[in-house]
């Protein structure tokens, strides 16, 4: 068995393996969290009357999913310049171009999961919230979408971590994440499994601490909603209901 300890705990610390895996996840970070603000208002429409705009939104989520990554994303870095002459500025990145070819494609799954999370809400509370005299809006933004968020938020996380892995695309286009850095050492030293075993122990610790703060916030999320069950009970039965 040809490994050297030596190399792979000194690569494992040292400041290109760490600047990789901190790209990695600023990159996910940044893809997601546009990703959800791109889905939530299309979901919302989608679980709106039927209309023409929910045709173009079924029709953008079915492109982006039906699509593969890898090609969006060279899509954006390679054919996106040549159509608009504006991209061809020293402005638009590796890291730019990855985080809008994973922003679009992540945003098309988030749409699938906050469509069915508000879907899973009870019909009956947005007739409910309009007999008060409550705004259409006000009704998602206080009733409907805290409720819905309880049920995406599983799926949510584990498109976070599919999202983490699929940041290793990113590779293709020169980007200097984990799978960048790994490469490049490869290719200099050629000791394939010393570096290779870096990059999948970052992985594995990235995203199994990521598993376990999905835990820690759904037993967060179960015990909110386990303390407002009880305090509803408590109400009732001082009303005598």
């Amino acid at each position: 068995m040809n490994f050297d300890p030596s190399t792979f705990w000194e690569a494992l610390f040292s400041w290109p393996f760490l600047r990789g895996a901190l790209l990695t996840l600023g990159l996910t970070v940044a893809a997601h969290m546009a990703a959800i603000l791109i889905a939530v208002p299309l979901a919302v429409v989608l679980n709106g009357p039927p209309s023409a705009l929910r045709k173009l939104i079924t029709a953008y989520v079915g492109f982006f999913r039906a699509v593969p990554t890898l090609l969006q994303l060279l899509f954006v870095w390679n054919a996106l310049p040549q159509i608009f002459p504006i991209f061809r500025e020293e402005w638009f990145t590796p890291f730019l171009a990855a985080w809008i070819a994973l922003s679009l494609n992540e945003s098309a799954y988030q749409v699938e999961i906050n469509r069915a999370a508000l879907s899973s809400v009870d019909g009956g509370q947005m007739a409910a919230g309009q007999a008060i005299g409550l705004k259409k809006s006000h009704i998602y933004r206080y009733i409907l979408l805290p409720q819905a968020l309880r049920v995406a938020l599983p799926p949510t996380m584990n498109e976070f971590i599919t999202l983490l892995k699929l940041t290793s695309l990113a590779s293709i286009i020169s980007l200097q994440e984990l799978m960048t850095v790994t490469q490049i050492n490869v290719a200099r030293t050629f000791q394939f499994s010393e570096y290779y075993a870096v990059a999948l122990t970052w992985y594995l610790v990235m995203v199994y601490s990521l598993m376990g703060l999905q835990k820690l916030v759904e037993r967060r999320f179960r015990w909110a909603s386990r303390t407002e069950a009880a305090a509803l009970a408590e109400s009732r039965r001082g009303r005598g209901w």
